[in-house]
């Protein structure tokens, strides 16, 4: 704990460095971050699972907490007021004391609306950063002062550069989602429905299914082909052919997000397609180095998808390049190689090609790729290939110019096993990429 406490208290400093100069940048004096607010639920009386404000954890790791308050002004050390009123119907969280309390000063707060009288009076000068626009205006912020655009965009950009604590945390949730992932595959070896996998996987992990990043997803055959499938049925299928586990994890508010893809018999064209992916997706991560647009290596894995279709002899007659240049890969991998990670799954700065929010679309073949940025040392991304049976997809295929080219009997007949997916969590350094995946040993 001692080591986190003094990679908190550098993170800390970081992230003061980028208050003082977002602040001057901004004429504004500080920030309130609010951790936000419970909703409930229409018409009833109980509220969603709540989930908290990414630019609040980002510098406190306090993740459950509602109506919480942050006074950031770069230079004296940040306050935090911290909701722990007296309620017997809900457990409350004491006032913390941890390795993080030495370079926060916490201050509690008995009463949502008393935090009015506590903060400064001068708030004229001041930017909410929060989800909740009416208790800013509430607070006397003007309008164009919450949540400011100018100021959004240079955090959003710095937040994709993690320091060391947060990489350290990244590690912390890489061993959760690891164990998590392992407890998995011996559920599904074993017979069990996707419903009891899940269970498997919450248990090892340690979390509750409101605690995980984003919604397991845990799918048998067909399902695997359901990109963001979380139906979770309770019946094992009468016969087993697949296995795909996208699922993550958190620690300290800082997100895991892994997928395997697995095969119930080893011979099978579908496990040999596994192995191939598998390697595929180990040798880009090999290419990976800061200095090269990410869209770059999302090119190459449609490479190396057409590679795999002549491979496997699922399309003859046609050569590689020619399977890319006419986006006929794009329906066998119709997302993006992945994606930022970080404080969130899907994190911020994606797009962003400086700190004034510049913003690079994906390439119009490639419309839902997550990333557009120049890899830079610090961040954090996930490199996730896939290989899918979407009928909807394959239907323009089958009609149109180049269908004699593709041996539909063979895709047809991988159709139960639905699709696969890898993917890996990987830190780009200035001269290495580091897999925290790998790391752990998760085959």
């Amino acid at each position: 704990m001692d080591s986190l406490k003094t990679l908190y208290h550098a993170h800390i400093a970081t992230l003061q460095q980028r208050a003082q100069q977002v602040l001057a940048r901004n004429k504004l004096d500080a920030m309130l971050i609010h951790s936000g607010e419970l909703l409930t639920v229409f018409l009833d009386d109980h509220t969603y699972p709540f989930k908290v404000n990414p630019q609040f954890k980002a510098w406190v790791p306090v993740t459950q907490v509602p109506n919480c308050w942050l006074w950031i002004d770069g230079v004296n050390k940040p306050k935090l007021w911290f909701y722990s009123p007296v309620d017997y119907w809900h457990n409350v969280e004491p006032l913390p004391d941890s390795f993080w309390t030495e370079d926060v000063e916490v201050i509690g707060l008995k009463n949502a609306d008393e935090i009015a009288q506590l903060l400064p009076a001068q708030r004229d000068n001041v930017a909410y950063i929060g989800p909740v626009n009416a208790r800013a205006a509430q607070l006397g912020i003007a309008s164009g002062n919450i949540n400011p655009k100018a100021v959004i965009d240079y955090l959003h950009f710095h937040r994709s550069i993690k320091t060391d604590y947060e990489l350290a945390c990244m590690r912390q949730a890489q061993k959760l989602a690891v164990a998590g992932h392992r407890a998995a595959k011996e559920a599904f070896s074993a017979g069990l429905s996707e419903f009891d996998i899940n269970q498997a996987y919450l248990t090892a992990t340690g979390h509750r299914d409101t605690d995980v990043p984003y919604g397991n997803i845990i799918a048998l055959n067909e399902h695997a082909a359901v990109l963001h499938y979380t139906r979770l049925d309770h019946q094992p299928p009468a016969k087993r052919h697949s296995f795909l586990i996208d699922a993550g994890a958190e620690y300290l508010g800082y997100a895991a997000d892994l997928t395997r893809s697995y095969a119930a018999q080893s011979s099978s064209l579908y496990a040999r397609m596994v192995e191939a992916m598998n390697a595929e997706e180990l040798a880009l991560i090999a290419t990976l180095k800061a200095g090269v647009r990410y869209s770059d290596y999302h090119l190459q894995m449609h490479q190396r998808i057409a590679k795999m279709l002549l491979k496997f002899e699922l399309v003859q007659g046609i050569s590689e390049e020619a399977l890319v240049a006419e986006d006929l890969t794009g329906p066998f991998m119709p997302h993006g190689l992945g994606h930022p990670l970080g404080l969130q799954v899907h994190d911020v700065a994606g797009f962003m090609q400086d700190e004034q929010g510049t913003h690079l679309a994906a390439p119009a073949q490639y419309p839902y790729l997550r990333c557009t940025r120049v890899l830079q040392p610090g961040m954090v991304l996930t490199i996730e290939p896939g290989f899918y049976i979407i009928d909807s997809l394959l239907a323009p295929l089958r009609e149109g110019r180049f269908s004699q080219h593709f041996n539909w009997q063979a895709i047809d007949a991988l159709r139960p096993y639905g699709g696969i997916r890898i993917e890996d969590n990987v830190v780009i350094h200035a001269h290495r990429v580091e897999n925290m995946t790998r790391d752990l040993h998760l085959a």
